[in-house]
């Protein structure tokens, strides 16, 4: 305890100091929300540059509208709104006219959508209910954080979970017909509903442990009684749930008895399990069952890539399936009578739209054909997926994104590293790596270190708590590897990542900071002890499972050893730090402190703020920001220019 108490005493110490080691020369300028430091003035044709990448679009299929049509999310201004389209490749109608983007859309019986909207991306959601006659009521109180939602087959019952500022447990609430509104379950931890029973009696409620382990149970709204699903010491992984329509029955991932997440059916009388989607060497990753219960469709992710089964929910017997481009399949859905199948398709080169399958037509369809922004989709690059041998033999997937070079050109790489840190980067349509590929010339390498999902439980168990630093000798290995690379330059290398990726290119800095040109780090982890201290309350015991506890002296230990604010006099070389204002997860401290401490020591460090953002950024106009920012920095580590 004395231990941790000095370890605190340090953070507190260090975050006094910050001050005034910013009171160095800095060249700051803000405009609006955006806040710029030691960011030289970009000259206009960079942005004229970007602006084809930046103005691409994306679609995605949120839900069967009530007349027949798809909701979907797409910008046309400076944010995400909703949209509903009619018919295959008809026009586009925006429904909500908001500074902030909305998502989460949902139809509930009688034609309601339900959505959901936060504020300048602070994560404290808030429910909302658009009636057919356009008009919006807010369900939940502003203050607090709402998700989750579920609901009765007649649209009656409607629940949903909900935080408090200050509290790591969630309540669960409950809408009747008349509106009504009261709290069925007082939680203990991170407890969400996931489905509700046909006749609104039982709710389905999952809790999140880690991603390792979580639970579910039914609870009765009238007597309020739980009752575990699968009682027993054993830490299973679930996703999802769903009631079959007799109420019989539950549908969920699990990982019970595999390396891997299979889609099962347990008996709610019995206790009897099923796997639905037999035994493969993948995960399948979401599920949707059609209202009369007769057709059931699944998402495989097979090394990255999806895989859409549609079969007969009662034989088994497999149906007729789509053949889709090699991408990413996410948000199924099945119409209300069951004849088609909505769903997002993103790959490599083209942004993410809105498709359907016909179950019983075997028909696809495209319902909507996002612009990219003047580009053209024949000249984008697809990557190459490649496996590198790290420290311990183990292999370690990558998509690499190449450009077209002359014979005996060397082209500079950059490094990205997904957030998570139980994230994968998969094959979608990148802004960045299409740009950074085609106008500066350079490799885009986009690994999956150990810890990353997608692979099984044993390789995402491999980066736990005192084996963290694994993850960061993986990226030494790939340094390694580029240098094997004939057509790679292994002098010119920037490490880059957002939120837990940020901490993996601090990490990376510190430990190999002589065999790069630079790093760029969005919103990361800079010191475990207080990241740890400050993250919300809603998700702070949560992390801890994943990081370690910081109250335990051991991780403390650890935290001390490989936390970067803690090695950052290893970093010579520049850093590009980015942060929003707003963020839960990874508070705007995090970035304060390692910037301070990076000029403190005499390092080039560029430093971009938004006022209105949380973690990641949403905005349009902030995103346009970022890109020049970056490209800008690029440009500069690497010697290189738009022009090649």
């Amino acid at each position: 305890m004395k231990k941790l108490l000095a370890a605190s005493a340090a953070v507190l110490a260090l975050a006094a100091a910050v001050p005034a080691l910013a009171q160095q020369a800095v060249d700051r300028r803000e405009m609006g929300n955006q806040i710029l430091e030691n960011v030289p003035v970009a000259p206009p044709a960079m942005r004229e540059s970007l602006s084809r990448y930046q103005n691409a679009r994306s679609a995605y299929f949120g839900d069967w509208a009530p007349d027949g049509g798809v909701i979907i999310t797409t910008r046309f201004g400076n944010t995400n709104q909703l949209h509903t389209v009619a018919a295959p490749g008809a026009d586009r109608s925006q429904i909500t006219f908001y500074d902030e983007p909305v998502g989460g859309a949902h139809t509930l019986p009688g034609g309601q959508i339900l959505f959901s909207k936060d504020t300048g991306g602070d994560e404290w959601f808030q429910l909302f209910l658009r009636g057919p006659d356009g008009k919006t009521t807010q369900l939940t109180e502003t203050g607090t954080r709402n998700g989750s939602p579920a609901w009765s087959k007649d649209g009656a019952t409607l629940v949903w979970s909900r935080s408090t500022k200050g509290s790591g447990d969630s309540d669960v609430l409950m809408r009747d017909a008349s509106g009504a509104t009261k709290v069925i379950y007082k939680g203990q931890g991170q407890v969400s509903p996931l489905a509700v029973s046909a006749d609104g009696k039982t709710v389905l409620l999952g809790r999140y442990f880690s991603i390792s382990e979580s639970k579910r149970w039914l609870l009765d709204v009238a007597t309020g009684k739980l009752t575990e699903l699968n009682p027993g010491k054993t830490k299973i992984a679930y996703s999802g749930g769903k009631f079959t329509p007799d109420g019989r029955s539950v549908l969920l991932l699990s990982d019970e008895g595999s390396d891997f997440q299979r889609l099962t059916q347990i008996d709610l009388a019995t206790g009897a399990k099923v796997t639905l989607s037999g035994e493969r060497p993948w995960d399948v990753e979401d599920f949707a069952l059609s209202d009369d219960g007769r057709i059931l469709a699944y998402v495989v992710n097979e090394d990255g890539y999806s895989k859409l089964v549609v079969q007969d929910f009662r034989t088994r017997r497999a149906l007729p399936q789509p053949e889709l481009p090699a991408g990413v399949v996410s948000d199924i859905a099945f119409s209300p009578d069951g004849s088609k199948l909505g769903f997002s398709l993103a790959t490599p080169t083209a942004a993410s739209d809105a498709w359907s399958w016909g179950v019983t037509d075997a028909k696809l369809e495209r319902w909507t054909a996002s612009e990219l922004g003047g580009l053209d989709a024949k000249a984008l690059v697809s990557p190459s997926l490649v496996r590198y041998p790290s420290f311990d033999k183990r292999s370690i997937p990558a998509f690499v994104y190449k450009p077209k070079l002359a014979a005996g050109q060397k082209a500079p790489v950059i490094i990205d590293i997904h957030g998570g840190p139980e994230g994968q980067s998969r094959p979608t349509f990148s802004a960045l790596h299409q740009h950074t590929v085609a106008e500066l010339g350079a490799a885009v390498i986009v690994t999956n270190v150990r810890g990353s999902t997608g692979y099984g439980k044993t390789y995402l168990n491999l980066d736990n708590a005192e084996k963290r630093e694994d993850s960061v000798k993986d990226i030494g290995a790939l340094l390694d590897w580029i240098k094997t690379q004939p057509d790679l330059d292994p002098s010119r290398v920037v490490v880059y990542g957002q939120s837990y990726g940020g901490y993996m290119s601090l990490a990376v800095m510190t430990h190999y900071s002589d065999r790069l040109a630079g790093g760029v780090e969005r919103y990361g982890i800079s010191n475990f002890v207080s990241f740890l201290q400050n993250t919300e309350a809603y998700r702070r015991d949560l992390r801890r499972v994943e990081y370690g506890d910081e109250r335990d002296p051991k991780m403390l230990k650890a935290f001390e050893t490989i936390s970067p604010m803690n090695n950052v006099d290893k970093i010579r070389k520049p850093m590009l730090v980015m942060q929003g204002w707003n963020d839960p997860r990874v508070p705007k401290s995090e970035s304060d402190q390692v910037v301070a401490k990076l000029r403190g020591q005499g390092v080039e460090t560029w430093y971009v703020q938004f006022k209105d953002e949380g973690h990641g950024f949403a905005k349009k106009a902030n995103n346009d920001r970022r890109r020049e920012v970056e490209t800008q920095f690029l440009q500069k580590v690497l010697g290189i220019s738009l022009s090649k």
